[in-house]
Formats: C-alpha cells, structure tokens, sequence
C-alpha cells in the first residue's frame, strides 16, 4: 500500500508555515507608552454631536474606538511640537467627525458615512499650556471646522478613516503651539 503523506501534506505544511510567520511579522510589538505631559479628555458622550446625532452608532467606530484613536493622535502630535519642560491638557467639549450618515437612502445606506462638503469635521476644545512647575502659559477655548476637508490635497495613508479630523486636530496643534516662544 503506497502512502501519500509526503505528497499530500508538505504544501499544506508549508502553506500553514507561511501563514504562520506572516502573521507573526505583522503582529505589533510592545506599544510605546503615549506621553504623559499631554493629557486629553473628552466630555461625556450624551454631549458630543457625533454621539448625539448618532444614537443607533451606526457605522465603523464605536465612541470609544474613536475617542482612543484622536486621543492617541493628539498625544503624540502635541508631544513633538511642544517645548520640553511645558504640558498641555486639552479638554474636547464637542465633536463631529466628517462626513454623516443619509439613512434616508436605504436599508444598504445605513451604515455608510458619506464624505461631502456638508459634512466637515468640527470640534471644540478646551485647553491649557503649563509649564514645568504647573503655571498656566495661555490657556483658551478653540472652535475647529475644515470646511475645505475634500479641497485639500491628498492625505496618507489614505485608508485611515479618521484621516479628516486628525488632519483638523493636527493643522491646530501646528498653528497654535508650533514655534510660539512663551
């Protein structure tokens, strides 16, 4: 009786191998702690407009999925443009991500946010700069829109679905704590 086990079962072997090391090249590695010097807070979620104005959360992100990711991205922005010694804490009192939702289209539409010039990302923010002993610099209150969201030029990557209000949040950063002497 002929055996087939080498025949049968090397391209499956080398197949589940291959997946194997893929996937262990893509996982991630330790995750570098965010800093501690920029501190974001979110005001409860039955006073964001994207909350408000979504109570079937529809779509790809979750509140908290969202809130995580512009968190993460405003520690780290305002991390690499902010003189050492000073700290920020930004208080984000209200949201609209871009783009919305037209439920109206359809059952199939439902869960699509569409990106239109009618939709732009908008925020409100509360915020304060200290220095290393804790004394206020400036604080303020800023009102962000990017009404030209779909004008702009391209932004990568491309597949990153809160492209549009990171931009927002970083251009702010930029403008209001890039090269400010205190």
């Amino acid at each position: 009786m002929k055996t087939y086990r080498h025949s049968l079962f090397r391209p499956l072997i080398a197949i589940a191998t291959a997946c194997l090391f893929l996937a262990a090249c893509a996982a991630p590695g330790p995750r570098k702690p965010l800093p501690e010097r920029v501190q974001v807070q979110w005001a409860p979620d039955n006073q964001l407009s994207e909350v408000r104005n979504n109570p079937m959360q529809r779509g790809w992100l979750k509140p908290a999925s969202w809130q995580a990711s512009l968190g993460d991205y405003l520690r780290k922005h305002a991390d690499a443009v902010l003189p050492p010694g000073q700290s920020l804490h930004v208080t984000i009192e209200d949201i609209k991500l871009a783009g919305d939702f037209e439920p109206w289209l359809g059952p199939d539409a439902q869960d699509i946010r569409f990106m239109k010039d009618i939709y732009p990302p908008r925020a409100t923010l509360r915020w304060a700069l200290t220095d290393a002993q804790g004394a206020t610099i400036r604080e303020g209150e800023s009102k962000l829109t990017d009404l030209g969201y779909l004008q702009r030029g391209p932004i990568t990557p491309s597949s990153d679905q809160l492209r549009y209000d990171k931009r927002m949040l970083g251009d702010w950063i930029g403008k209001e704590f890039a090269n400010k002497s205190s």
